[in-house]
């Protein structure tokens, strides 16, 4: 093209921008009118609401996957962690890596179905929108030329001026070829605009399907191997519960609780502890079988022996069994001191009321482990029972260490060990 060639395009093409400039501010001034089509006009208002959902959906949703991304890496680091803790000889721990590994594979097929069968599609409607916007702002274009056109041709109609035939004739051919170019491009406008919009239904529905029916299987082969994982973890609590993992010192026995029992091991163990330097344990933690077959005999020494050394006042004897244990007599042979020890078997423990309470309660205690009876005289209770202490209803049946009492929720009566509960 000959640079006078160039020059002249140019100059036509700032012809023609400035001419649409001036008709424009005449048209905003109110000074000439401006062709409408209210039909197109509420269809491009429907498109911009299609185009800025469209975008804001694309956004959100690429939002969504790179933060279903992170959580995949989130949820290996996590998985990856906890199997290097999983110590070797725990239960379950050759299942561990294998049910990680099948994790990060959902994770990553869930992540690549939204990438491929939902983000693509969107990113394919999305692209429509910059072509038919230009085709608006195109029409808009042809729109102003029109209408230039039509107000050049009825200011050379005017009656006040002298008629120019030829400048008629030449401005009636430019209306004529704005008409055109304008019409054109607003039929097709009015073919692609109304298909455009009622294409989002359709798009809505099978992406949406796609998304959801994604994210149900995702979560259901989730959920399956939470399960699997909950099973394992479950089956190492319960060998943890039946001693297998304990740290113990060399030599010390392995102490496996019964099924049921919710009580701290370390409150078993010492229960189950016998002797201890040649003594006894207190009788507060001796179960109640040893209780049965424990009996103190007390002996009275002659009143030379006490004058000569009082520590000499009671003797501990070995423990019998019960078919040798013979009842000890209350006689005036016993001491105060002797018969301050019996009595402490009712004494009111520290922190115990024992006001405003029904006749022949001593006080209340409240359950702090669970007890399960091994005797049908025994009373069996949760953790958090209530507890009415009363009486014997034989004084001689009295064990140390044991209470009788009524479960306040049912009102059974029985014995029950006092180390589970605490007084209120």
């Amino acid at each position: 093209m000959s640079s006078d060639n160039r020059a002249g395009s140019i100059s036509k093409s700032v012809q023609k921008h400035a001419g649409r400039a001036k008709e424009r501010i005449l048209q905003n001034l109110g000074k000439a009118d401006r062709t409408t089509d209210d039909i197109l006009n509420l269809y491009i208002s429907n498109f911009n609401k299609q185009h800025a959902s469209a975008q804001r959906l694309s956004k959100e949703f690429k939002n969504y996957v790179s933060c279903a991304r992170a959580m995949q890496a989130a949820s290996k680091s996590l998985m990856d962690t906890l199997t290097e803790m999983y110590e070797q000889n725990w239960a379950g721990c050759e299942q561990l890596p294998v049910k990680t590994q099948v994790l990060e594979m959902v994770w990553d097929d869930f992540c690549h179905k939204l990438n491929d069968q939902v983000g693509v599609p969107i990113a394919t409607y999305l692209s429509q929108f910059p072509e038919i916007r230009n085709k608006i702002a195109k029409r808009g274009r042809k729109l102003v030329d029109y209408d230039k056109c039509r107000h050049n041709l009825q200011a050379l109609q005017q009656p006040s001026r002298k008629r120019e035939e030829m400048k008629i004739g030449k401005a009636k051919e430019r209306l004529d070829e704005a008409r055109k170019l304008y019409e054109v491009i607003n039929n097709e406008l009015h073919d692609e605009l109304p298909a455009l919009y009622d294409s989002r239904i359709s798009f809505l529905v099978t992406n949406l399907q796609t998304m959801f029916t994604s994210e149900n299987q995702f979560h259901h082969e989730n959920a399956k191997i939470y399960n699997q994982l909950t099973e394992l973890v479950e089956n190492l609590a319960l060998e943890n519960q039946k001693g297998k993992y304990r740290t113990r010192k060399p030599g010390s026995p392995l102490i496996l609780k019964n099924e049921g029992d919710t009580r701290p091991y370390e409150e078993i163990e010492f229960r189950k502890s016998r002797v201890s330097n040649g003594e006894i344990l207190s009788s507060n933690t001796l179960p109640r079988t040893e209780h049965k077959m424990r009996e103190i005999n007390l002996t009275v020494s002659q009143t030379n022996a006490m004058n000569a050394d009082s520590s000499m006042d009671q003797l501990r004897m070995p423990v019998k069994s019960e078919k040798d244990y013979e009842p000890v007599e209350m006689n005036d042979t016993l001491d105060s001191k002797d018969s301050n020890k019996l009595d402490e078997l009712y004494d009111i423990p520290v922190g115990a009321t024992t006001t405003d309470l029904p006749a022949g309660v001593l006080y209340r205690v409240r359950a702090t482990y669970k007890y399960t009876g091994e005797d049908v005289d025994e009373l069996c209770f949760e953790i958090g029972d209530i507890i009415r202490v009363v009486e014997y209803d034989d004084p001689e049946e009295q064990e140390e260490g044991w209470l009788m009492g009524i479960k306040e929720s049912t009102g059974e009566k029985g014995l029950f060990p006092a180390n589970f509960t605490r007084p209120i």
